[in-house]
């Protein structure tokens, strides 16, 4: 459920004065939300006085954000943000814009929305310094209003400073910059609040539901105001449904809440298979002039967690197979664009996965946004650390939980409460200070009822860390806990329940293997579970590893082998996935291919089978090596032990004796070509829209090989560029903004962005010895 403006308002850039231009006219809208991302300078340096109007900012690099500078590194071992950041750069870095306003808005109030600036945040306006935020992934709005110049010839200057000296303060990689949206809205003095709309649902049935509405409006005149607040409900097939209005007196410089229901028929539901969105807007009218306007998505459904049935959504039981996510996107660092996203979280989807876990912080707002659009289950956690700092991350936010906790909870509860998405908060990750006294009880219980406050509707919990010493099963801790949530140690988990039955439990970060699964798939009372990760991330890693590798998916976004087990588990639709020991008679790791590297000596081939059919049977060219049967437990993968041959190994799988699902390994010859895919065939010019490009080294018959390491050159031609180049290497530190990279295991990816509203974008790539491939991806408006 997230706030929309109810307009776009028009920027230009003003060329004799080389500023930008915010416009807005009488004709427009009450309010008006720009974006506020284009044209800025930057420096990657400290530099005194850049906060004033009259620095001068020429030499400084022009960029739009958002905005990471630390992934554009380079990589050195001696880098201050050690293994938790990936050892990239961290340092000082300032932002400059200049704009004008027009004079028609000089009795207006203006504010400024960050959506996240990594980190220890100043941010001034013509030199007034409007505050600080320690927190680099907490959104937050500031007011211009009284500091602003209006007229096209009069210019202002925004300047903000992100500092990232002090390390270690993160264990894993967290950007550096603007590397989030802003926004600039002007609005009347009369407006609804900053985050000041809440939409809830209940009574929810088949036949009816009742929506709730809340709205916080503030009225910043100088006068008493006599005000209609009217609320239309919009289906979403986009059809007026309910309407109501409300009649609000509101003092001079107060805020009043007003409250409101609408009964609504035949909603339809927000799930997981099919997430349907209403829009609730909200006028603020007097004299049937609007005076401000906003949109609110929702979703209307019933969510429960029980200490005898686990998880329902909209009265149905669902187990949450979730998975835990950083925030960063592999070779974009922390400025992720949302096709990204869009295309990370359709890949877990595609394995079964229907929950995300927010590992350990707040999310972009747009993140949220395409979990409620794709039906995905949220965990939103807050914090890694309370007071207690933990190993390399000793300067982090333990340094400032104290002062800045409830802010940073308040904005971020404020922020994402009308997501559907959202089901439960989450307000610390394996939390070092001490649970078995009463000040650990009451930092849990401050943050678990201020929660409370502000959303009444959704429980809370935490990823408990080693229970068995903080002794919360034992000293009454988990009892003040809306839902027992732990990390690892399942089995640990599994006895607190059924000591205390009465305790409503989620696993928060689990490992991948069978047994971790098996106590969430066979256990009623077990919610949910969210692996440890869905995707391999930067940092966390010690040198030369740059990344970890505990993800489903590597940090190109493709599936890794044990991705499919978990599909085995969590996926519905009828699959198999076929698998060798690498090395002779069971030696290596598990790889699926027929080719050996050494194909003289390999013999005996291990084998192993992903499959959640009745039946799968293996042929080795053409003749069956036997059918093996659904394992007793349901989980286990099916082996085989067969003389190698080349050939084409080909896996059968049927349900009720129909074929439902097949796989073919077939021997490769030696590297011939590179073939190229994308991921979607066109492409917008907007920062949030990318199109990933697939390079693989295959034979000459089109047929993957694994083992090549080519080094891969790309190139474009026509209007678009090269935002970085990966692959899945956790070893590779080489720089991600430039035009080459070796293939790992075979395969590497550029990252393609448009630069012009039309056109066709031609993407080759070239290595020594192999044949060009070239691929066309076209511009769309």
């Amino acid at each position: 459920m997230k706030k929309m403006s109810s307009l776009l308002y028009k920027t230009c850039m003003a060329i004799a004065g080389c500023f930008l231009l915010v416009s807005i006219n009488a004709q427009q809208p009450s309010r008006t939300t720009s974006s506020f991302d284009a044209g800025w300078k930057f420096l990657k340096a400290d530099a005194k006085g850049a906060e004033q109007n009259d620095f001068n900012d020429v030499p400084w690099r022009s960029l739009d954000v958002p905005h990471d500078w630390s992934i554009e590194g380079p990589y050195d071992r001696n880098n201050t943000t050690g293994r938790g950041g990936g050892y990239l750069p961290g340092g000082i870095g300032w932002y400059r814009k200049t704009f004008s306003l027009n004079e028609s808005d000089a009795k207006k109030l203006v504010f400024i929305e960050f959506d996240g600036i990594m980190a220890n945040s100043d941010v001034w306006i013509n030199g007034y310094h409007l505050g600080k935020r320690p927190n680099g992934y907490v959104s937050f709005e500031y007011e211009l209003t009284g500091h602003l110049n209006f007229g096209k010839d009069k210019k202002n200057v925004i300047a903000v400073r992100a500092d990232n000296t002090v390390q270690p303060a993160s264990r894993w990689y967290t950007g550096a910059g603007i590397y989030r949206h802003v926004r600039l809205s002007v609005t009347n003095p009369v407006h609804l609040a900053h985050w000041g709309s809440f939409v809830t649902t209940s009574d929810i049935t088949a036949e009816k539901a009742t929506v709730n509405i809340e709205a916080k409006i503030s009225n910043q005149s100088t006068a008493v105001q006599n005000l209609v607040i009217q609320t239309s409900i919009i289906s979403p097939d986009g059809k007026t449904v309910g309407t109501i209005e409300s009649r609000q007196k509101i003092e001079s410089k107060k805020e009043e809440t007003v409250k409101q229901k609408i009964l609504l028929t035949k909603p339809a539901l927000w799930d997981i298979e099919n997430p349907q969105l209403y829009k609730a807007i909200t006028k603020i009218l007097m004299d049937k002039k609007s005076l401000d306007e906003e949109a609110t998505s929702f979703g209307i459904r019933d969510i429960r967690f029980d200490a005898a049935t686990g998880f329902s959504l909209n009265g149905k039981n669902l187990k949450i197979k979730g998975v835990c996510l950083h925030h960063e996107a592999g070779a974009l660092g922390a400025a992720v664009p949302l096709t990204a996203w869009k295309r990370r979280l359709q890949s877990l989807k595609d394995l079964g996965v229907n929950g995300i876990r927010t590992a350990h912080n707040a999310v972009a707002p747009e993140f949220l946004d395409l979990c409620d659009k794709m039906g995905l289950l949220v965990m939103n956690e807050t914090f890694d650390t309370w007071n207690s700092a933990k190993s390399h991350a000793e300067k982090g936010y333990n340094l400032y939980f104290t002062d800045w906790w409830e802010r940073d909870t308040r904005d971020i509860v404020l922020r994402d409460r009308n997501h559907p998405s959202v089901v439960i908060y989450s307000i610390g990750n394996e939390i070092h200070d001490k649970l078995n006294d009463s000040t650990g009880f009451k930092k849990y219980k401050m943050q678990q009822d201020l929660i409370h406050l502000l959303d009444p509707t959704r429980p809370v919990t935490m990823a408990l860390f080693r229970p068995g010493i903080s002794k919360v099963y034992e000293n009454g801790f988990a009892e003040i806990m809306d839902v027992v949530g732990q990390n690892y140690r399942e089995n640990e988990l599994v006895a607190a329940h059924e000591k205390n039955p009465n305790r409503k439990v989620i696993g928060t970060e689990n490992g991948h293997g069978q047994g971790v699964w098996l106590p969430l798939r066979d256990k009623p009372y077990m919610s949910g579970q969210f692996l440890w990760t869905g995707i391999d991330y930067l940092g966390e890693s010690d040198w030369p590893e740059v990344a970890h590798g505990s993800g489903l998916l590597d940090k190109t976004g493709g599936a890794k082998d044990i991705a499919y087990q978990r599909q085995s588990w969590w996926g519905d639709k009828p699959m198999l996935y076929v698998m060798r020991k690498q090395g002779n008679d069971g030696a290596g790791d598990w790889i699926s291919d027929w080719s050996p590297t050494d194909i003289d000596t390999y013999d005996q081939a291990m084998l192993q089978v992903f499959s959640n059919c009745d039946e799968v049977e293996l042929f080795l060219n053409d003749v069956s090596v036997g059918s093996k049967a659904r394992p007793a437990d349901n989980a286990s993968p099916r082996s085989w032990s067969i003389t190698f041959h080349k050939g084409t190994l080909k896996a059968v799988a049927k349900n009720a004796g129909k074929i439902v699902a097949e796989q073919q390994l077939i021997t490769t010859g030696n590297p011939a070509k590179i073939v190229l895919s994308a991921h979607k065939p066109s492409i917008e010019n907007n920062w949030d829209d990318v199109v990933y490009i697939t390079a693989t080294v295959t034979d000459e018959a089109g047929l993957p090989c694994l083992n090549a390491t080519d080094k891969i050159r790309f190139n474009t031609d026509g209007p678009g560029v090269i935002a970085a180049v990966d692959n899945a290497d956790l070893s590779c530190s080489d720089p991600y903004l430039t035009k080459e990279r070796w293939a790992f295991k075979g395969k590497c990816i550029a990252i393609i962005k448009a630069n012009a509203n039309t056109g066709v974008i031609k993407v080759t790539a070239a290595a020594d010895g192999l044949k060009t491939e070239s691929i066309n991806i076209n511009i769309k408006n």
